[in-house]
């Protein structure tokens, strides 16, 4: 017989106060009321405690705080990720975050869920549906990814946007619920390139 834990984590109906569950939950409240904490001059402890606090995480992590989670273990991040004031990651299931992935103000990534029947629901069942983050993703502020949903690479999700269904590669998508607006093309990479070689040539002026 699966335990509560593993029940949580594989998509199925499940019970949080359960103790196995409970324990991981009081020790990313700890890490996380630790990490809120710091100041300006722990920077190495704040590296420390996120270290400890996710399931596996790459190099040059940096997140605002506060910040809140669940259970933390659950989640993993990669390479150079930032994550600005007020964001909360509900990772009842497992999230999964690419590189260079920017998460601005107040973002969301809520995998659990509850049942719509209420007489289920008043039993205290819930379950939870992973979340996918792929690599070179910025997500605008006051955004919430529900459960089961995968952002693929190269995406622009704009501000204030309810991501309920997949999002393909190389797209900028906005709205609640979140569509697809337009591809990321040629032409934004140009106009951006322009932006980069006036900003060195202001650089070498001065």
């Amino acid at each position: 017989m699966p335990s509560q834990k593993e029940r949580m984590l594989s998509g199925q109906l499940y019970k949080a106060a359960d103790p196995e569950i409970r324990k991981v939950n009081a020790r990313a409240r700890k890490l996380t009321r630790l990490f809120n904490q710091t100041t300006e001059e722990q920077m190495a402890y704040r590296q420390e405690l996120l270290k400890e606090l996710f399931g596996q995480t790459g190099d040059q992590i940096y997140i605002e705080q506060p910040f809140h989670i669940d259970y933390g273990t659950h989640t993993t991040i990669g390479n150079h990720f930032y994550a600005n004031y007020d964001c909360i990651f509900i990772d009842t299931a497992p999230i999964t975050i690419g590189a260079n992935v920017y998460l601005a103000p107040r973002v969301g990534l809520y995998t659990a869920g509850h049942p719509i029947d209420a007489a289920i629901r008043n039993e205290e069942l819930e379950y939870g549906y992973p979340i996918t983050i792929g690599d070179n993703v910025w997500i605008g502020g006051n955004t919430v990814v529900n459960p089961g949903v995968t952002i693929g690479s190269n995406v622009v999700i704009g501000s204030g946007s309810i991501v309920v269904k997949d999002i393909p590669d190389n797209v900028v998508a906005v709205g609640n619920p979140c569509k697809v607006l337009r591809p990321i093309t040629q032409a934004d990479q140009d106009y951006w390139q322009q932006q980069k070689a006036a900003y060195l040539a202001d650089q070498d002026l001065k």
